[in-house]
């Protein structure tokens, strides 16, 4: 019995708290550490990171503002089909001059004139035209004759359609113009005519000089990333100075002299028009096309493909290339079985890097680049800063970002991400 109660007896630790009951404690206080810790990195990456993937989510589907703008006019054009082959009765014409005249007294109308327009050229002008005759009018007794009298594209089933067609609170017309296609009068989606399709072919352009740009990359910085591996520490350390000394300078000062060399009238063309490799009249065109682009971006991503390389080549024993060869494989044999393998996770991790900081690059392609090497990035930019068409570019960055996520999942599959390696 005594025996028995021995073995039920709480420990308890020197203060007389229960072993059990400290323990957790403790163990509490050290996932409190570790959260609090974790914790500004996690809001850093939550407020620059995940919020405006969420907005542009959000942005690339909203288009409240046709309710926000023309709410009576929505509810009235509820009941008219697309497919009607008359106009929306008086009492629709009647909440369209209600709806104008609030709107350009609070002029706030332009903003849903400039949202049509990306539908529909020529929208804008009709919303500012209307805006300013509607104001000196009072409410008429016919709004259908008042409205068509300001123009005559408030009689046109197109404009009407088109405004049956976005008054919804979300929308697929972003998504539709960022691949090239569009939603006709009927409501179904046909592509563009091929001379004005332009983002399919960006994006086509992109991924191929990426690829491009992560192969010329690996080209040039595995003999590189071999040559720090092999020298002493010394040497080793003077040339990885050398590999960063351009992020030392500034990008656009390293791209501003890109366009000195490689213009018609620059450096390289000089020396080989001079060492007679060509004539003046026959100079390379080598900038403000997709050449340029590469030159240059290959040049500014080329470290960050050479140091992954290089920490991981600086791993790989050379005993083990000096152990093939002693039983009888030639230095290429010896490579390409033990030595060449096993960079593999070093190639993978600067490829992968490479190609998604290649993908989303904008400055270099927009100053070298001209009309025919610019990227998808160059014009997200321009819709944000330039057209302000919000939409559209998130509708284009939230396609790349699902591009970069579908390449990401391929490399998984077929590398293999817990192969890459950093060092």
């Amino acid at each position: 019995m005594a025996e028995a109660e021995a073995t039920t007896e709480v420990i308890t630790t020197a203060d007389g708290v229960p072993l059990k009951q400290a323990l957790k404690k403790a163990l509490w206080e050290r996932k409190k550490t570790a959260l609090l810790l974790v914790a500004p990195l996690f809001l850093f990456i939550l407020i620059t990171f995940m919020i405006p993937i969420f907005d542009m989510l959000l942005r690339s589907t909203d288009n409240s503002i046709a309710i926000e703008q023309f709410p009576t006019v929505v509810e009235e054009i509820k009941d008219w089909e697309l497919s009607s082959e008359e106009l929306p009765n008086e009492a629709t014409f009647q909440a369209l001059f209600k709806d104008f005249k609030v709107g350009a007294e609070a002029k706030t109308i332009s903003r849903l004139g400039r949202r049509l327009n990306y539908e529909k050229s020529g929208m804008s002008g009709l919303f500012r035209k209307t805006a300013r005759k509607i104001k000196k009018l009072d409410p008429p007794e016919e709004a259908t004759k008042a409205m068509i009298a300001i123009d005559k594209k408030w009689g046109q089933f197109e404009t009407w359609q088109l405004i049956k067609r976005e008054s919804t609170k979300y929308t697929s017309s972003y998504y539709l113009a960022a691949v090239d296609a569009q939603k006709n009068s009927d409501g179904s989606f046909s592509m563009r005519a091929e001379e004005r399709q332009v983002y399919l072919n960006l994006f086509w352009r992109t991924i191929r000089l990426s690829f491009t740009i992560t192969f010329l990359t690996i080209v040039l910085g595995y003999p590189i990333a071999y040559l720090l591996s092999t020298v002493t520490t010394r040497t080793s350390n003077l040339l990885i100075i050398l590999v960063l000394l351009p992020f030392w300078t500034s990008l656009l000062v390293r791209t501003s002299s890109w366009i000195a060399l490689l213009q018609k009238e620059g450096v390289i063309n000089d020396i080989l028009v001079g060492t007679g490799l060509l004539s003046d009249d026959n100079r390379l065109a080598m900038i403000h096309n997709e050449a340029g682009t590469v030159i240059a971006m290959t040049h500014i991503l080329l470290p960050f493909m050479v140091l992954p390389l290089f920490s991981v080549m600086k791993t790989i024993p050379p005993s083990w290339v000096r152990a093939a060869r002693s039983m009888g494989a030639t230095p290429f044999t010896a490579f390409r079985r033990i030595y060449f393998p096993n960079t593999i996770a070093g190639i993978g991790a600067g490829g992968i890097l490479v190609f998604i900081l290649a993908i989303g690059y904008y400055i270099t392609p927009a100053l070298v680049g001209g009309t025919k090497g610019t990227l998808i990035s160059n014009f997200i930019a321009y819709h944000i800063s330039t057209s302000l068409n919000w939409g559209l570019a998130a509708a284009l960055g939230t396609i790349l970002l699902l591009i970069v996520l579908a390449l990401y999942i391929l490399y998984d599959k077929v590398v293999g991400i817990n192969n890459m390696k950093l060092g």
